[in-house]
């Protein structure tokens, strides 16, 4: 939100009150309080008839100040955002000037001159809140707002604040954290965090459910400026100093991604949105899918398995699906997990609608009527998520379909939530606008884990809010049919990553539209080599067949090579959840002094040591960067040397898939499935390898199974083979077999 116009006037209708200079100070055990008046206090008269602003400085962790700008101590009302507190190295001194130190993060305001904000990682000046940044604002109307500026460098670039479609790197935009249901192809979003990071090393989380109004690099072209409605603007400085560990620190405070099952990086096929589907359809769909050797975990139930103007209502249509219960044992029986299609809000003719209005189930309106229109489903009521009992019974209607043998929920919707609603709780309904995607996935995802088991548990959702990492999967909305909107949508996971979350995906060709043949086999590159890999759409069957026996044979190429390659993605999504550092990431995050990947979108890594460059257009070409050293590509063992750009041309069987120098990739030797013992019968990939690495197998829980180690010794290499049988090393061109281990620690030269 824009309060000035231009550089030196403010806008009409506002009044700008600033923090002149700091008055006083309070030291308490662990936070640094600051007085700052309105105006320079030169006399006692002065302090008469005047506001202040107190700034408050305390520390969660190491490494994070949370800073609490204060004009009227008014109470907070519900909801707030979970973080974690964990014992912080904090000092603070009052001697030159004010200082609080939490690790190596350091806030500064001096005692004598104009007021200013400083902050320091490892003693480097990396932000600033500089005179008159802050602001206490007052409308004409008689709204209150707090703000603040925070300076940027020349060369600083502002990334993260949720999956934006908008430019990757958010300089220049105007963004408002309000979650919307806009499609992929505007500023608005589904997903919205109010947090960004910079490539200086530190990132920012304004820690607001409400509406939080980012001014990036535009209103003050050398400044990132948010505010909030109220008296009370509270924010955390986190320090890296790498990006990678402003992630890591970010989602210490907010919330680890939970690592998903083994069997949700398969591919998913779904019956799609409006198209028209039975028993018999299902069945066919699957049949297809394995009579032509395509691999693939999960099959899809999207809204249509309940009647029409009935959703949520979550009781099967009887006249297309006689027998859900016997469906669902012969997907089993095909050894498929089952998703099934679910949102919160319930339709007026389902039949739990009047059992949910008696009870108070549903949000309400002021006069205490159920809060409903006809937005979706004729005359719906949303369940309110903040009513123990209203959880607890959507748990039991959930349950229900998880004992007939569902394995896992699309959480769709959750963007469109009404301010002038009432909560059972009595939240405040602009905060409870973005935070009820918090609520309503928390609720699914607490089911399944208790059900499926810890670990076991996944959903496919769309909405999110601050903390919303901790339950994954989510994908990325409503895209078009074109090379655009494929564009866009990595463009949205890539910054959806850089704001906490582990997993992303997206639908295979695209959802609204017909999807071309080409474009169908280029996407389904893509999205097989994404986190998580889904076939849907809207108006037509997404099955690989219906755009040409080729698609179908691109789909059985590249979903076997993902599950070839569950050994090295499954030990990358361990190290995702355990450090918060996305599986699928930017190339910035991965080579930060790389100045040249700090603006690249059309390209990322998959895991630590592949790089993938998508092709967006008919012809085939693509311009892809290598980092430097020698690279290999995973596909035809061609060779690159980093530190350039290469323009290429690529049938459907290959795109640049490449590997990193010194890295050890490890294949498992099952193609027909995600899930299945990922320690047998491997072959470890070596890669330019110039020094000792070990890379660690994991079972599909998540624990060590063993390690092999492998050690450039002269012309050889010493091999250690740890807890592992019948391992293979390929440094591909050269094939060592025969490395079967017979025992444990056993040493090989090669």
């Amino acid at each position: 939100m824009r309060f000035t116009e231009g550089y030196w006037l403010t806008k009409d209708g506002f009044t700008l009150n600033h923090p002149e200079e700091c008055r006083d100070y309070r030291v308490e055990e662990k936070a640094l309080e600051l007085f700052l008046p309105y105006k320079v206090i030169k006399r006692r008269g002065d302090t008469l008839n005047l506001g202040m602003t107190t700034l408050r400085l305390e520390s969660p962790q190491n490494d994070i100040i949370k800073v609490r700008l204060t004009h009227h101590d008014v109470d907070q009302a519900t909801p707030h955002y979970a973080t974690a507190i964990n014992p912080a190295e904090i000092e603070i001194s009052t001697d030159k000037d004010y200082r609080f130190k939490a690790g190596n993060l350091e806030a500064r305001v001096p005692k004598e001159g104009p007021f200013t904000l400083e902050f320091f990682g490892d003693n480097r000046l990396i932000t600033s809140s500089k005179p008159r940044a802050q602001a206490e604002i007052t409308s004409d109307d008689g709204k209150h707002y707090m703000r603040e500026q925070l300076t940027l460098d020349p060369s600083e670039l502002v990334y993260g604040m949720g999956e934006r479609f908008t430019p990757f790197t958010k300089n220049g935009q105007t963004v408002d954290i309000w979650n919307e249901d806009g499609g992929t192809g505007s500023e608005k979003s589904y997903k919205n965090i109010p947090f960004y990071l910079t490539n200086k090393g530190y990132g920012v989380f304004v820690n607001h459910p409400e509406k939080v109004s980012f001014e990036v690099a535009s209103e003050n072209v050398s400044r990132t400026q948010f505010s909030v409605e109220g008296e009370i603007l509270e924010y955390f400085i986190i320090y890296g100093p790498t990006m990678k560990e402003v992630l890591q620190k970010y989602t210490d405070l907010t919330g680890k991604p939970a690592l998903p099952p083994a069997w949700s990086f398969g591919l998913w096929l779904s019956t799609s949105f409006t198209t028209d589907y039975s028993e018999k359809t299902v069945m066919q769909f699957i049949d297809g899918m394995q009579e032509r050797e395509i691999p693939f975990d999960v099959f899809h139930f999207d809204c249509f398995w309940m009647k029409e103007f009935e959703w949520c209502g979550f009781e099967w249509d009887k006249e297309m699906f006689p027998d859900p219960q016997g469906l669902l044992d012969r997907i089993h029986e095909k050894g498929l997990k089952i998703c099934m299609w679910i949102n919160p809000y319930i339709g007026q003719k389902a039949k739990v609608f009047k059992e949910c209005k008696e009870k108070g189930y549903f949000i309400k309106r002021e006069n205490g009527a159920v809060w409903q229109w006809d937005l979706w489903q004729a005359g719906q009521g949303i369940i309110d998520f903040t009513n123990p009992e209203a959880r607890e019974w959507y748990k039991n209607q959930l349950r229900i379909l998880l004992n007939m043998g569902v394995d896992s929920f699309k959480t769709d919707f959750g963007e469109r939530i009404p301010t002038d609603a009432v909560y059972y709780d009595g939240s405040d309904p602009e905060k409870m606008h973005n935070y009820y995607a918090y609520l309503y996935n928390e609720v699914v995802f607490e089911l399944l884990e208790e059900i499926k088991g810890e670990g076991n548990a996944v959903v496919f959702a769309r909405s999110a809010s601050v903390g919303s990492q901790k339950f994954p999967v989510h994908w990325g909305g409503d895209n078009l049919s074109q090379y655009s909107s494929m564009a866009e949508s990595l463009r949205g996971g890539l910054s959806f990553v850089l704001s906490g979350f582990g997993f992303w995906s997206h639908d295979i060709g695209g959802f609204e539209e017909n999807t071309s043949e080409d474009l169908y086999k280029r996407w389904t590159q893509f999205g097989l080599l994404s986190t998580h890999s889904r076939y849907h759409g809207n108006i037509e069957y997404r099955v690989p067949w219906n755009f040409g026996e080729e698609s179908a044979l691109v789909t059985q190429k590249f979903s076997s090579l993902k599950n070839k390659l569950m050994p090295y993605i499954y030990k990358e999504a361990v190290n995702t959840a355990k450090t918060g550092v996305p599986m699928m990431r930017p190339l910035v995050l991965e080579f930060e002094e790389d100045y040249t990947v700090h603006t690249i979108d059309k390209q990322y890594m998959f895991g630590e040591d592949l790089l993938v460059a998508p092709i967006f257009n008919e012809e085939g070409q693509v311009s892809f960067y290598v980092p430097e050293g020698t690279w290999t590509s995973y596909l035809n063992n061609a060779s690159y040397v980093g530190g350039k750009w290469y323009h290429e041309t690529h049938d459907y069987f290959s795109l640049p898939l490449l590997a990193r120098p010194n890295s050890l990739i490890v294949e498992g030797a099952n193609v027909n499935t995600a899930d299945y013992d990922y320690s047998k019968d491997i072959t470890v990939h070596v890669f330019e390898l110039t020094e000792e690495k070990t890379v660690t197998v994991f079972d599909t829980k998540g624990h060590s199974l063993g390690e092999v180690t492998v050690t450039p010794a002269g012309d050889s290499y010493e091999v250690q083979v740890t807890n592992l049988k019948n391992v293979t090393l390929l440094f591909r061109n050269k094939m060592i077999e025969g490395m079967e281990q017979h025992e444990l620690g056993s040493l090989y030269k090669v």
